[in-house]
């Protein structure tokens, strides 16, 4: 199945005047617009009509793409007049995968190490000493959090022992970076009310244990993310609401107005509290990750709130993460790990259970999000689709793997048959073979909260040179390929009439500035539902003036 979204090609002449037909339709007000932009270099990500120097917006929806002499003669008394000064003009860049506030828990205080290192990480030492400084200069009970690495992820003596010996009186929380991997201490455990006889939960994740079976202090998937969403959602709502919107206004100084967040860092209850409380700016888009343990593998809690909590905020899917990474040496892969004879890694869901997850999905209405990373967990994943169903009711579903690492070879062409969907794919991915197969893909920050990062690195593919793809394609991914993922791609993703007026005006030419300046793009003017939600033009002005 192809990525690309069909829309019925048209002359330039009847472009323009789609607008009018439509509000003759009664599909669209016959008024005048409310805001027009001229003068621009407009991509509209729209395969009938790719650029444009003009368009005009009325409510929440555009009406008319085309010249600027053509839309210029739609606007009225009425009409604000933008003039784009030549500057570029993209639909509004949808983050399909996300996290909202890992980057800033909303708890304890923060330690710092000096290593910059994620995946080898700060050595035990450098982290005891910023544990037993931050210790000093706070109060017993402070919850103190921090990075790790794989340093000490694979150091057994790196664990809540070590960290009881500086800190017995404070909870300790290190997480990895990348998601995967979380070590405690004593009082963290008590705190968490986890006794040393607890059992691992029937299913998601697991404690390491030592000889005598007493945890260690390392938690393992489901385990670690149940630990920290307990921690976020117990925050107070006036450190968490203010948190949400910081994050929503950074997003749209890069030009993102809509975001797939991946809940597990609250629940449900906290999450439609909050997001009813911030009034974000930007679209929303909360994919339920709920926690297995739970009775209805945790999705009761989900079903128990509103699909549109707050304005702009949704709650439709659901996400599974079937295995970990390759970093930590948990996705399960068909050979074994480096230094690990017979090491493969695991699942987090026995396979009765992911195959009755793909079931569900078949014969259910809530769309499925799989963090699938290791080419074994891609391979099984693949194999039950195809025993469970023709391809031709999956592609109805549009299953997404998030990151796709194991799509590669011979999966390709299978991945593509059953209508998979490729969500936050990594520096280095086959992006080209992808498309060239008709896989759709969508881009997805996962806490990177600069989408331009993103784009340079598709455009030069650094580790797969040959799967590097064009400046336009990038950013199709970022605004099409993500509207698409979340079966959006009638209201958004593209600039054409009839679509909703979400798009950025960028600082910068993306489409012809050297691919080392790309990431020094800000959003000039970010338009949500045709409000300008984020106006940075007075912060150009002033960079150039320097």
């Amino acid at each position: 199945m192809s990525n690309r979204i069909i829309v019925p090609r048209v002359t330039r002449a009847a472009y323009i005047v789609v607008a009018a037909l439509a509000a003759v339709a009664g599909r669209l007000p016959a008024q005048q617009p409310d805001l027009v932009l001229t003068g621009g270099r407009i991509f509209t990500a729209d395969s009938a009509r790719p650029w444009a120097e003009a368009l005009a917006i009325r409510g929440d929806r555009i009406v008319a793409v085309g010249s600027s002499d053509e839309v210029r003669r739609l606007a009225g008394s009425r009409t604000r007049r933008i003039a784009l000064g030549g500057r570029v003009v993209i639909p509004g860049i949808n983050d399909a995968h996300d996290h909202v506030a890992v980057a800033s828990a909303p708890f304890g205080v923060a330690i710092h190490t000096s290593s910059n290192d994620f995946v080898g990480g700060p050595s035990l030492a450098e982290v005891l000493d910023s544990l037993r400084a931050a210790a000093r200069r706070t109060p017993p009970g402070t919850w103190l959090r921090g990075d790790l690495g794989m340093r000490i992820l694979m150091d057994s003596t790196a664990r809540r022992a070590a960290l009881d010996a500086v800190t017995p009186d404070h909870p300790v929380m290190l997480w990895a970076p990348w998601g995967h991997g979380t070590v405690v201490n004593s009082a963290a455990l008590r705190a968490l009310g986890v006794r040393d006889d607890v059992r691992d939960p029937p299913l998601g994740g697991w404690y390491e244990r030592d000889a005598t079976g007493r945890p260690t202090g390392s938690l393992l998937e489901y385990v670690a993310w149940e630990a920290q969403r307990r921690l976020y959602s117990s925050a107070p709502d006036s450190v968490l609401v203010p948190l949400f919107r910081r994050y929503a206004e950074e997003r749209l100084q890069y030009g993102v107005t809509s975001v797939q967040a991946m809940t597990g860092h609250f629940d449900a209850a906290t999450t439609a509290r909050v997001t009813r409380a911030a009034r974000l700016p930007i679209r929303l888009r909360v994919v339920p990750y709920p926690m297995p343990d739970a009775p209805g593998r945790g999705m009761t809690e989900w079903r128990a709130i509103a699909r549109q909590p707050a304005p702009r905020v949704t709650v439709t899917g659901v996400k599974y993460a079937l295995d970990g990474t390759p970093i930590e040496q948990l996705a399960l892969e068909r050979a074994a790990y480096r230094g690990r004879p017979g090491w493969h890694g695991r699942l987090d869901f026995p396979v009765d259970t992911i195959r009755a997850i793909l079931r569900e999905a078949l014969e259910g209405d809530e769309p499925l999000m799989l963090h699938v990373v290791g080419d074994s967990t891609t391979l099984l994943v693949l194999s039950m689709m195809e025993s469970l169903a023709p391809p031709g009711a999956w592609r109805a579903k549009r299953v997404r793997i998030e990151h796709g690492r194991g799509i590669t070879g011979d999966a390709i062409a299978r991945a593509a048959r059953l209508g998979i969907v490729i969500a936050q794919p990594r520096d280095g991915a086959p992006l080209r073979s992808w498309r060239a197969a008709g896989i759709p893909v969508a881009y997805g920050s996962d806490d990177v909260a600069n989408p331009w990062i993103a784009v340079a690195d598709a455009v030069t593919s650094a580790r797969n040179p040959a799967e590097a793809v064009s400046r336009e394609t990038a950013i199709a991914i970022a605004t099409r390929g993500a509207a698409y993922a979340e079966f959006a791609e009638r209201a958004k993703g593209t600039l054409a009439p009839g679509m909703l007026a979400d798009l950025a005006v960028l600082s910068q030419d993306v489409f012809t500035v050297p691919v080392a300046a790309l990431p020094a793009t800000r959003s000039v003017l970010t338009i949500v539902g045709g409000k300008i939600v984020h106006d940075g033009r007075a912060a150009v002005s002033a960079t150039k003036a320097r």
